[in-house]
């Protein structure tokens, strides 16, 4: 998950977000430039506006640095009169970094688009074959995306693994094999498996013996050492080559899928360094998962390949379309859950998805869940580390522990959220922020120093939660299987309920160690400048609690089986509790406490365990855990960092209930300046340019005079200056006394003055209006669901103002009694 203090190494150009009524100091677009004021300055990675590339649309994954003006068009223009924009103009119709996309434009562009295509369809066999490319582009473009992420994650799965071992010893049949892999041709029995003459130690390759005092602290030390070595490079590597590398991406991928553009944080140098760096931070030991950020890998791979086709190159709509389908992908090879995926996508994450695109995330999550099941990341046929099954069915009774688990869940979610909120905003707030590399170094080894002594915080996260699912079986070695074994109860493979030996106490204590340190250091890791995922973290400490509490009532059961609770089903000698499921309810009731996912949630863990008879004890711990968050804080943690970064996301799950009306919220205010305007048919170049270099706004209205207010249309400001650029250069005539006019014939002029210039083909003809007594809820459900930028006022057919979504969101944010000023980019 990205925290805000994620963007602190590079600068923002100004905003101007929306259309104009939010004024925002120091806007430096094209020729015409303003002072701009540090303050003023987002520290995110930016982008130049070069319009004189030959594409009309930038794409999305350029990583460019600093601001260029703009600096002409490259189009060969006529001298003649004319409507100067009869062909389009590069960069005509697309958006400023920072910007966020006209839904309404794009989807008319789209459909306008496709009905050409299916006219031609029917002129010659070409254009037939044209069509039918362009009806299949978006199958092929899904398989690649399925593709892409799959061997991506079998590669992350691999390295991550290999390298976690390597803090621990090395093979010597090959250094590239992990502790596991080595010791598969060994010939040691089975209870000693792990033991194998192949793999050595870091004492006994040194030292050459593995025992004693002095063999202890020397791998102690290394482990510290590997783990620092690999957190350093990890950060290093982020704020050297892709700042927008670090977190887990889904907070900034949700204000993408709303319309948001930010340009290079889907782009190749984002997706090379986070694939990288994501292997170094989960191999180093520190509290995070690589699952959050596999989506944004996933939808790096999504954006990268839009631009092998030229309608989800060149339309922003359909382009958040694949990216929906893309973070479906991500999550079907995170947790190996194709349905779950797309699930995830549906409830968490998308903001726009029809029917079409649910199709088509299902078929890319298949293919990349099909693509990893092929590289067999981890020599099991299975797609996760954690996959396990169970073979006694649950009790109604145990719905009791269950919702307890779930209550937990609810309470770790809330408390993890303001906790860890609490400290990214003082991160960003005090000095703290300025040092990303000295506090991934001290959270490091505070982190390698707790967890070497305690074999539960030394494994990986994703062998620990596979170790807490596990149910125990007669081979089973390891400490939470160390039960008071009487064989003469043991029926077939399944084992009765026994007495706790002392490996399973031993065991206890280390556990809830464990969960103590994973509480809290978890808070502080989140949000640092590496790659972090919440997912594993979180279901670590919901499968601690809950094998803690499973192991709690088995034993209960076991010496208390005459009990009324426990007659009726628990009979002695029988197999009735099986911890291993109380751990898997527990961490689904943590991460829904943490994310308020649950459909998605149940699926993935339902997935993950593949037992059909578990899904109501996972959806009653799932809502549990979700009414206590609920209760004492609406947000998720995505959510919860979208506000703390000021990304401009309508959420569209939150219902309105004030009874404000659109004259409440509209710009201008009273005493504020009358509203900018442009006129039809009477303003010279000039009198624009000087109205563009005056102001900030992203588009004025156009209206018949300023005298009569009436309403004409809109223009954005990015149009005119490309426009009127382009003109000056490329036709003849055009002199800062030319008219500008926006209808369909000029004005009568004088047969001496300069040639005009028409420029209605970037005038919104049909903008979205309102009257001012329209009241605010249905302008808030307008705006969320046709994706709105702005939307003009009028009373009478004149006009009076206009509200952007910056004003909507502050509207929101000032009647929740939150700072408005926190909106966008505070």
């Amino acid at each position: 998950m990205a925290s805000r203090s994620c963007e602190r190494w590079v600068r923002r150009e100004p905003l101007g977000l929306e259309a104009l009524a939010m004024d925002q100091k120091g806007y430096r677009r094209g020729s015409f430039q303003s002072s701009t004021s540090d303050e003023d300055m987002l520290e995110i990675a930016g982008a130049s506006l070069d319009f004189s590339m030959a594409d009309d649309d930038p794409p999305l994954d350029r990583e460019m640095g600093g601001f260029s003006s703009y600096n002409g068009g490259g189009m060969n223009g006529t001298s003649t009169m004319m409507d100067f924009l009869e062909e389009p103009l590069p960069g005509v119709g697309t958006y400023e970094d920072f910007n966020t996309i006209d839904w309404v434009r794009e989807k008319s562009r789209d459909r306008d688009r496709h009905r050409e295509i299916t006219s031609r369809s029917k002129e010659s066999t070409w254009a037939l074959i044209h069509s039918v490319s362009d009806a299949f582009s978006g199958w092929l473009l899904m398989l690649l995306i399925g593709l892409l992420a799959g061997s991506l994650a079998g590669l992350i799965d691999i390295s991550a693994h290999w390298m976690t071992d390597l803090k621990e010893g090395v093979c010597l049949a090959g250094f590239w094999f992990n502790h596991e892999h080595c010791c598969w041709k060994s010939n040691t029995t089975f209870t000693d498996r792990d033991k194998c003459p192949e793999w050595k130690s870091w004492s006994q390759l040194i030292l050459g013996h593995g025992e004693g005092a002095f063999a202890y602290i020397l791998n102690y030390f290394m482990y510290v050492i590997w783990a620092l070595l690999f957190s350093l490079l990890a950060v290093l590597l982020v704020k050297g080559f892709a700042p927008y590398a670090c977190g887990s991406g889904i907070p900034e991928i949700k204000t993408i899928l709303s319309g948001f553009i930010i340009r290079g944080y889907l782009g190749k140098w984002t997706l090379i360094i986070k694939t990288i760096t994501l292997v170094l931070a989960v191999s180093s030991g520190l509290s995070l998962g690589k699952e959050g950020p596999l989506v944004h890998v996933a939808c790096c791979c999504g954006n990268i390949l839009c631009h092998l086709f030229t309608k989800y190159r060149k339309n922003e709509a359909k382009r958040r379309e694949v990216l929906s389908a893309a973070a479906a992908a991500g999550v079907s090879v995170a947790f190996g859950a194709p349905i779950g995926g797309v699930l995830f996508s549906l409830e968490e994450v998308s903001y726009y998805f029809p029917l079409k695109t649910l199709w088509r995330s299902f078929f890319a999550a298949l293919v990349a869940a099909f693509t990893l099941r092929s590289i067999n990341p981890f020599g099991n046929s299975r797609l996760v580390l954690f996959y396990v099954e169970f073979h006694m069915p649950w009790h109604l009774l145990e719905l009791v522990p269950f919702i307890l688990l779930g209550i937990f869940g609810g309470l770790w979610g809330a408390f993890f959220i303001r906790s860890n909120i609490a400290w990214c905003r003082r991160r960003k707030t005090t000095k703290l922020g300025k040092y990303p590399v000295l506090e991934v170094f001290v959270v490091t080894a505070i982190t390698a120093i707790l967890a070497f002594p305690n074999e539960y915080t030394r494994m990986s996260t994703s062998e620990l939660i596979s170790e807490l699912f596990n149910d125990c079986g007669i081979l089973d070695s390891s400490k939470l299987c160390e039960y008071v074994n009487d064989f003469n109860s043991t029926k077939g493979d399944d084992l009765p309920d026994r007495a706790a030996g002392p490996g399973v106490y031993t065991a206890m204590w280390q556990l809830a160690l464990a969960l103590i340190m994973k509480v809290f250091i978890t808070i502080f890791t989140f949000g640092m400048k590496v790659p972090s995922g919440l997912f594993i973290p979180s279901m670590a400490v919901g499968a601690i609690a809950g094998r803690l509490l499973g192991v709690a009532v088995e034993q209960l059961a076991y010496y208390h089986h005459d009990w009324a609770i426990f007659s009726g089903w628990c009979s002695q000698g029988a197999d009735c509790i099986t911890p291993g499921l109380y751990a898997m309810v527990g961490a689904a009731a943590c991460l829904g406490g943490v994310t308020r996912m649950t459909v998605s949630l149940v699926v993935i863990m339902f997935e993950l365990t593949g037992g059909l008879e578990y899904i109501v004890p996972l959806m009653a711990a799932a809502m549990t855990s979700k009414w206590v968050a609920d209760a004492i804080g609406r947000e998720g943690i995505y959510d919860a960092h979208i506000r703390l970064n000021g990304y401009p996301f309508l959420e569209a799950k939150e219902e309105f209930s004030h009874k404000t009306l659109a004259m409440d919220v509209m710009r201008p205010r009273r005493n504020d300046p009358p509203l900018t305007v442009i006129t039809q048919d009477s303003m010279t170049v000039e009198d624009v340019e000087t109205i563009i270099s005056e102001t900030t706004y992203s588009g004025y209205p156009v209206v018949v005079s300023r005298e009569s207010q009436r309403l004409v249309g809109f223009v954005l400001r990015r149009d005119l200056i490309i426009s009127v650029e382009n003109a000056r250069k490329k036709q003849d005539g055009i002199v800062s006394t030319s008219i500008i006019y926006f209808t369909d014939h000029s004005p009568p002029l004088p047969p001496s003055s300069p040639s005009m210039l028409k420029l209605r083909s970037i005038l919104d003809l049909s903008p979205f209006t309102v009257t001012d007594q329209t009241p605010m809820e249905i302008v808030v459900d307008i705006f969320r669901k046709l994706g709105l930028r702005q939307c003009l006022v009028t009373h009478n057919g004149k006009l009076l103002g206009i509200i952007t979504k910056k004003d909507v969101l502050k509207h929101i944010a000032q009647l929740a009694n939150q700072d408005p000023d926190s909106i966008l980019f505070n």
